[in-house]
């Protein structure tokens, strides 16, 4: 069963449910009830088997480009259906992270809160997945960038930023997370996202109060 994979946002504010599909799908501690600071964070690290290369070569203009490529992309009326639950579904690591955080089958994530699965998915379409990370529930990718020294408070382009609409900078209350395309140097980011209040990959402007903080992928310098 999983705990959770909480990052969905309403329009204007985060929204704080799971979708039905998961709640249905389990009926487990976590999902649809437990709060996010609630849940315990473990690193998001796949096997050493299953990491891709290190991703010397990938720039964090490619990974931008990459994501940009998506914008527009839309979630069924379900709040899942995307080419990224479908990857995440069919993808080693979902069995991986269903078994970490309870059980279940793929099949619960596919109508989930996917702002993390976009991420991941980014990475590994530019070949970055080992730098990137591949999860779907936010406050464990956020722990495993910290937990390998990777985690600060400056904002990058191609870093992967983590939201607390509270205003906490606490891990274990992460809500969503996004790419840093850049900073716009007035105190907010522009971000490209995943499962945003309109239920599609969009570009976003974000007030940096509302950041956890960031993950830093090793890129190739540009």
């Amino acid at each position: 069963m999983v705990k959770h994979i909480l990052d969905r946002l309403p329009k204007n504010v985060a929204r704080h449910t799971v979708s039905a599909a998961v709640a249905l799908g389990a009926a487990f501690a976590g999902t649809s009830a437990l709060p996010v600071a609630a849940a315990t964070a473990t690193p998001a690290q796949p096997p050493a088997a299953q990491q891709q290369n290190p991703a010397t070569a990938v720039t964090a203009q490619r990974i931008l480009q990459v994501a940009e490529s998506q914008i527009g992309v839309k979630e069924n009326t379900a709040g899942g259906g995307t080419k990224f639950h479908q990857w995440y579904m069919s993808s080693p690591r979902a069995a991986e992270t269903l078994a970490r955080d309870g059980g279940g089958t793929p099949e619960l994530y596919a109508n989930a809160p996917w702002c993390a699965m976009f991420v991941s998915w980014v990475g590994e379409q530019a070949g970055a997945r080992s730098t990137v990370g591949w999860d779907a529930y936010t406050v464990t990718h956020a722990q495993w960038f910290k937990d390998n020294g990777r985690w600060g408070t400056v904002a990058k382009p191609g870093s992967v930023v983590f939201f607390d609409w509270g205003g906490s900078k606490s891990i274990s209350a992460v809500d969503h997370v996004g790419l840093v395309k850049k900073d716009n140097g007035d105190g907010t980011i522009t971000t490209i996202e995943g499962n945003t209040g309109n239920g599609m990959v969009e570009e976003r402007i974000r007030p940096v109060s509302q950041v956890t903080g960031y993950g830093y992928p090793e890129y190739k310098a540009a």
